[in-house]
Parts: structure tokens; C-alpha cells; sequence
């Protein structure tokens, strides 16, 4: 007998990337930063003492709230702390979603969003992006028109890398009927010469819900924290109602407080991926395996026998990541890694094409 919930039954979990045990292989399939930590965030973590485990940590995290409002030029009361991005996502879901009321996604997007849907047993609405992956003009309506009440948007847009301006996130936020949450988890790789800051959005619009995290740029994602930014009508019901009671640990606030405290540490990282992204958008281009302008800490490639090829790299220990889903199955989404990994996907690469 099963006791599942109807819709739960019916329903196919998320598909993470492969993880494997084998400290030898070239790991450039789930996004991760492939730098550690910065010197600070150790020096917190070899700090902390067995009476910090001992007690409950601080409910809604004020003091990593406070220094994430001062680091956006914003008030606490328009910070939360999770668990994770993907918290956030979950929680904006529970907020401001009945059961059965449509959720919208751009696609392909966050393979997580449909899924988080069907656990509220929420339909989705999915909007195909254009050919060169920006968001088509009729976006808003066709979300409004459907009646959806929480409209997810990546940005940078994964798997692609290409980054909406913050302009074109405005008109939607303008237009939509409902929440627009912005999904920023690789905001930290984009060119600071664009002068991108989607933070501005929070003072204009009362429907903006921006996500942040510390698992990609801040080299971070095993211990699962993140944030949500927005206006304080938004903030509030999930801080006071809708997350659990301690939902993010006392060791993950003190070291999240570190890392944005020593932002410029982290940063010097972001630089070195951003140069090794532009150095195998070119190699890769030369193998004839083409990409469009990422902003992210990755690069779509375009291959024949795409999935051919993932086989072939992951015999050889390199793991990158392929989705078997329309518009995706001829392409391979790269995450950037040290020089010596990108090399030896390189030669690798060039034996197999």
C-alpha cells in the first residue's frame, strides 16, 4: 500500500549531476567553482568550537541579514537566509503559490523548478526562448494569460551562459501579473565592465524576488547556503511563516558572514574562471564545438553525437554534463575548471573529434 500523495506518485524527482567519489577525475559537470574557499572562511571554519554546535543557531540569521543588506546597499528586513538557493525556490512556491495554480518558467531552464511545481502539484508553464536564448516579447502575457502566480527566470541563463540585461528583467517585472523571481546563482562570474546589478530592481518593483548563493562563486556548495533578496512584503511571510524553524546552520552563518565580508577574496577567483572562459569558448571554437556568449562559469558547446561524446570523455574520467531534452541533445554544458582540467578536456576532445 502507498501512502504518497496522488500527485507525488505521479511524479519524477530531480536528476542531479553525477558526483563521484574518485578524487582523480576531471570534474566539470555541476557548476562548481574549481577554487577553494577563501583563506578567511577557513580561518572561521578552523575557529569554531564545539558550544557554537551545542546550541540552537539564531533563528533568522540577523547577523549574516545585516552584512548581506549592507553588501546590497539594502535594509535586513529585505534579506532571508536559506538553505541553499534552492530553499528560496521552495519557499517562494509555499508563499505565494496555492496548490493546482500555475508556476512559469522560461525553457529550457533550472530542471529543479517543474519538479519543486509538482511536489505543489502546481502545473507549469513553459515558455520557449528564441533561437539565440533570449526571452521571447509576448513572456509576460503568455505567463499572465495562463494565470501564473511565481515566474522563474534564471539569469544568467543556464545551460546557456547568456545574461538578460537588467532592463529587459524590469519590463517583466512591470508586466507580470505576479512574483518574478530572479534566479542569480551564477551572477558572480559576469564581466564587471557590464555593470550588472539586478539588486537596483528591489526599490522599483514589490513583485521581485532575487536568489543568491554561495555554491558557485564563493566555492561553497557543500555547505548549502544561499539568500533571497527583495522588497519587505515579499521577505517577510516566508522569514516569520513559511521556513523552517532553524533552517540554516550556526557554522553556515558564521562562514557566510566570512565570505561576504572578504567578497574580494572570492572575486579573485571569479577572474580566473572568467579568463579561462574566454580562453575555451576559443579552443572549443577552433574544435568546431561552438557556444554562445556565456556570462556564467560554464559554456554550452554545440557537437554531433553530443551524447556520444559524453560517454566517450566520462570513460576517460572527465565527466562534463548532457541533458537529454529537445534543444539540448546535441549539446554539452562545460564547466570551467582549473587550467589543467580545461587541458585535459582539450586533448581529450581533440582525440575523440
Amino acid at each position: 500500500m502507498s501512502y504518497e500523495r496522488k500527485n507525488i506518485a505521479a511524479m519524477t524527482g530531480y536528476t542531479p549531476g553525477e558526483q563521484p567519489d574518485d578524487g582523480k577525475v576531471v570534474k566539470l559537470n555541476t557548476n562548481e567553482n574549481p577554487y577553494p574557499p577563501s583563506e578567511s572562511v577557513l580561518k572561521v571554519l578552523h575557529g569554531i568550537g564545539g558550544e557554537v554546535l551545542r546550541r540552537y543557531p539564531p533563528p533568522t540569521a540577523h547577523k549574516f541579514r545585516k552584512v548581506a543588506a549592507e553588501v546590497h546597499k539594502l535594509q535586513a528586513d529585505n534579506v532571508i537566509a536559506t538553505n541553499a538557493g534552492d530553499e528560496l525556490l521552495r519557499l517562494a512556491i509555499t508563499t505565494f503559490v496555492d496548490p493546482r495554480e500555475p508556476i512559469g518558467t522560461a525553457e529550457p531552464s533550472y530542471s529543479l523548478y517543474p519538479v519543486l511545481a509538482d511536489v505543489n502539484d502546481s502545473p507549469t508553464v513553459r515558455v520557449p526562448l528564441n533561437d539565440d536564448w533570449s526571452v521571447p516579447d509576448d513572456f509576460a502575457k503568455r505567463m499572465n494569460d495562463a494565470g501564473v502566480k511565481l515566474t522563474f527566470i534564471v539569469n544568467p541563463h543556464a545551460p546557456s551562459g547568456v545574461l538578460r540585461p537588467v532592463a529587459q528583467l524590469a519590463k517583466l517585472a512591470e508586466q507580470l501579473d505576479g512574483v518574478l523571481l530572479v534566479d542569480e546563482a551564477y551572477v558572480d562570474f559576469v564581466d564587471p565592465e557590464l555593470d550588472h546589478d539586478a539588486t537596483r530592481l528591489i526599490a522599483d518593483f514589490d513583485n521581485v524576488l532575487i536568489l543568491r548563493t554561495l555554491s558557485k562563486g564563493y566555492s561553497m556548495a557543500g555547505l548549502r547556503f544561499g539568500y533571497g533578496l527583495g522588497h519587505k512584503t515579499l521577505i517577510e511571510p516566508m522569514l516569520t511563516k513559511t521556513k523552517d524553524s532553524y533552517n540554516t546552520d550556526a557554522i553556515a552563518q558564521r562562514l557566510a558572514i566570512a565570505a561576504l565580508q572578504h567578497s574580494n577574496e572570492a572575486a579573485r577567483t571569479w577572474q580566473a574562471v572568467r579568463e579561462e572562459r574566454t580562453r575555451m569558448a576559443a579552443a572549443l571554437a577552433e574544435l568546431g564545438l561552438t557556444c554562445p556568449p556565456s556570462q556564467s562559469n560554464f559554456l554550452l558547446a554545440t557537437a554531433d553525437n553530443a551524447d556520444e561524446l559524453y560517454e566517450s570523455l566520462k570513460q576517460r574520467r572527465i565527466f562534463v554534463r548532457y541533458f537529454d531534452q529537445d534543444r539540448l541533445r546535441d549539446k554539452l554544458r562545460i564547466t570551467i575548471g582549473t587550467p589543467d582540467q580545461n587541458n585535459a578536456l582539450l586533448e581529450a576532445l581533440k582525440e575523440l573529434l
